[in-house]
């Protein structure tokens, strides 16, 4: 069984710093990420871009505006190592060192704890060192690479609060939570998995409220900021009108699989925009963008644009994000009434089609270099320097091949932590070591909702998926570390023992 190691004797520090062998694999981590990251911008010398999205941050960086379409902090990020170099190169090297500090740190407090064989950290070792994943997602001007980064630090730091809590440990979960909540709505789930982190640490009742309360307090100041700035600017209080548009395209998807008889009538102030989608659905019998996307968001000739654009297309004072996030509310009510109207509709042609979808996660813009194009957007060539618009690769082809096996080993990595838990509950394991059981719960739960947040919410794709993806990873080679030591226990103690040399010469004798 995995069991708490002698290194609690120690500081965090002290073995991590004062052990040779771990110096030596801090060195050699070292190497092995500077060598990676040489060659792999002398294939890829330029960023990646998300056309859209990327230009997006980047408007919003440049303009130091406080709300946007998206979470505001990347832009702030953007903003913050532009002070310090201007090229791409320093943003996709900060990015790429982030996630790989992270993730080191991930599995330097989990061999803290517990006692591993070799072999199991030197897998995890490789996996998470020599990972071109982290390459790709560091070079693309996104949110993912520095969320994926946060919510690893994040993690780590729940696993400190459980087994060895500090006022600085709670502090810097505070700030690391706050920071992951300004940069993606997916850290709404996070406070839910610090609460269960919290009850299981042996902290006081006081300094579980504190510690839990500080980052819910910095919570509750970045939703007030970004509501009292929607409410200066299109007249309704609300967090984020990016949820309110995602909420009326998912439930699109299922809509448009009721049959017309059975379609209910709608509340006079949706009937408009439920005669245009009605209408839309007639015309196009080819399901948009493909089962459980973005398609409805986005595109300028689907009813939720063309609904918004009519109702301001006299309005030519207002700005875009204004005529954007006035909608908000208003798609977040149809939304919420279509689904609730037609839930097992919802769930048959929205959920289950994601849930395939985060099995098997697609690459999407992952899948090749900067969406397949050899230009970017005027905003890139002024935010970052270049000479022209002009964006390439040294490879013949733009496409991320080494990638491909990705989503395949996402799937089995999550089928087998799906099995590796339900094994351990079937041996009851958490009676063999209560502070590995701890580890595995919060890591479960960490698992189940951030799965569950994928599949309800977002078009399930593998940029999403790479944080729950690390804890399969990672707690599924520890179920089966701990599966191996618990056979050979229970081989030893069903061994006849031996008698001594010396019993069994006078026997013979």
């Amino acid at each position: 069984m995995l069991q708490n190691a002698p290194a609690l004797e120690q500081t965090f520090i002290q073995f991590l710093f004062y052990n040779r062998q771990k110096r030596n694999t801090l060195y050699l981590a070292t190497a092995a990420m500077v060598i990676q990251f040489v060659i792999f911008k002398y294939l890829y010398p330029f960023a990646s871009y998300i056309h859209g999205d990327s230009f997006n941050y980047i408007i919003a960086a440049n303009q130091n505006l406080t709300i946007n379409k998206y979470p505001i902090g990347y832009s702030k990020f953007l903003r913050l190592v532009s002070v310090f170099a201007k090229p791409d190169l320093v943003l996709v090297g900060i990015q790429y060192l982030m996630i790989q500090c992270s993730t080191l740190f991930l599995l330097f407090t989990i061999f803290y704890f517990y006692k591993t064989h070799r072999v199991t950290q030197a897998f995890l070792f490789c996996f998470m060192v020599i990972n071109p994943l982290f390459l790709h997602l560091a070079n693309m001007v996104s949110s993912d690479g520095l969320f994926l980064a946060l919510s690893t630090t994040w993690f780590a730091l729940l696993l400190l609060i459980i087994h060895q809590p500090s006022n600085k440990i709670i502090c810097w979960h505070a700030i690391v939570l706050f920071l992951a909540f300004t940069v993606r709505y997916n850290a709404l789930i996070y406070p839910f998995i610090s609460a269960l982190a919290f009850g299981l640490s042996k902290l006081s009742l006081r300094k579980k409220l504190a510690g839990l309360g500080l980052g819910l307090l910095l919570f509750g100041w970045f939703v007030g900021l970004s509501m009292f700035q929607y409410k200066k600017l299109t007249g309704y209080w609300q967090y984020s009108p990016f949820s309110g548009w995602l909420l009326a395209n998912n439930a699109m998807y299922a809509y448009r699989e009721v049959d017309s008889a059975d379609r209910k009538p709608v509340p006079a102030k949706f009937q408009a925009l439920d005669n245009k989608i009605r209408k839309f659905y007639d015309n196009y019998h080819i399901l948009p963008g493909g089962a459980a996307s973005t398609a409805y968001m986005w595109t300028a000739s689907f009813p939720l644009r063309q609904y918004n654009d009519s109702l301001f297309k006299n309005d030519t004072s207002s700005i875009y994000l204004k005529k954007w996030a006035s909608m908000g509310p208003f798609y977040s009510s149809y939304g919420w009434y279509i689904i609730k109207s037609y839930p097992i509709h919802f769930l048959h042609y929205y959920v289950w089609p994601n849930s395939l979808k985060y099995l098997i996660p697609p690459l999407e813009f992952l899948e090749e270099y900067n969406w397949g194009r050899t230009t970017v957007r005027k905003s890139a060539v002024r935010w970052f320097g270049y000479t022209n618009n002009q964006v390439k690769t040294r490879l013949k082809s733009g496409k991320a091949y080494i990638l491909q096996p990705y989503p395949l080993l996402i799937s089995i990595t999550n089928l087998i932590l799906f099995f590796m838990i339900l094994s351990y509950l079937h041996l009851k394991g958490w009676r063999y070591d209560p502070s590995f059981n701890k580890s595995i719960l919060l890591a479960g739960f960490a698992w189940i909702t951030n799965s569950g947040f994928i599949i309800f919410t977002c078009s399930a794709a593998l940029r999403f998926e790479v944080f729950p993806a690390l804890l399969g990873i990672i707690f599924s080679s520890l179920l089966i570390d701990w599966m191996v030591k618990l056979m050979q226990q229970m081989n030893l103690a069903h061994q006849p023992q031996k008698p001594d040399s010396q019993y069994s010469q006078n026997v013979s004798a």
